[in-house]
């Protein structure tokens, strides 16, 4: 059986990172058997979550992972789509994991309030004398890692307009389609969902992302029915 190592659900969600529900909402879509474990980033391959082990194979990351299931058990979660089809699809993909992905990462761990609520309970467990030290640190090196992407680099009306183009596209491309490619899901359904439902349903008060994606009915649809559909356990 394959094992999905995670961080633990967080802030309402079923796990605070999107690549997580992303990986679990593959697994979903290919009917295998699959459980999850709270896994560590210090023993993790590549040292990030989410990664699978399937009977001793360790396979990091989202994508690569879905690459995985696709050759390694024939499971393309493609079926149907038209080579142009699958060109928007990873083009979705990489507006979803290298843009809007750091849009959230910005109002989660620069916006102080939104911080307090979110991150900062991870490091409650820190001992008191040096949580505040080790919060710093912490939050000065995602401050660089966004400074380097070039998001930090923006004041926030030009993130917000960055922002609302990301999710403007998505609810464009959905359209009044039952999921983003068709009548039938996709591999793309798992990266959108994970992406859209974790800035929608977050309970981290009313973020840019929340106010954005709520200005789009047929995004809020979709997450409700797909949250229904293949997490009937999430609650919100």
């Amino acid at each position: 059986m394959i094992t999905l190592y995670t961080f633990g659900p967080a802030f309402g969600l079923p796990d605070p990172s999107p690549f997580v529900i992303k990986v679990e909402m593959l697994l979903k879509l290919s009917g295998l058997p699959y459980r999850k474990q709270r896994g560590s980033m210090r023993t993790a391959p590549k040292g990030k979550l989410p990664y699978i082990d399937d009977a001793g194979a360790q396979v990091p990351d989202s994508t690569l992972i879905r690459l995985y299931l696709a050759e390694q058990y024939g499971i393309t979660l493609d079926a149907g789509l038209s080579d142009a089809d699958k060109a928007v699809a990873w083009s979705v993909e990489c507006l979803c994991s290298d843009h809007l992905y750091w849009c959230v990462v910005h109002e989660r761990w620069l916006d102080d309030a939104v911080f307090a609520r979110g991150p900062g309970v991870f490091f409650q467990r820190v001992p008191f004398l040096l949580r505040g030290m080790v919060i710093r640190m912490i939050r000065r090196k995602v401050r660089g890692n966004l400074h380097g992407q070039g998001l930090g680099r923006f004041s926030p009306a030009e993130r917000q307009r960055l922002l609302q183009l990301d999710i403007a596209s998505l609810a464009t491309l959905l359209a009044d389609k039952p999921y983003m490619l068709g009548a039938t899901p996709s591999w793309l359904d798992a990266t959108v969902f994970a992406f859209v439902a974790s800035a929608l349903l977050a309970t981290l008060g009313d973020t840019p992302s929340r106010q954005v994606v709520s200005q789009y009915p047929n995004l809020v649809d979709y997450v409700s029915r797909l949250r229904q559909q293949y997490f009937p356990e999430w609650q919100v």
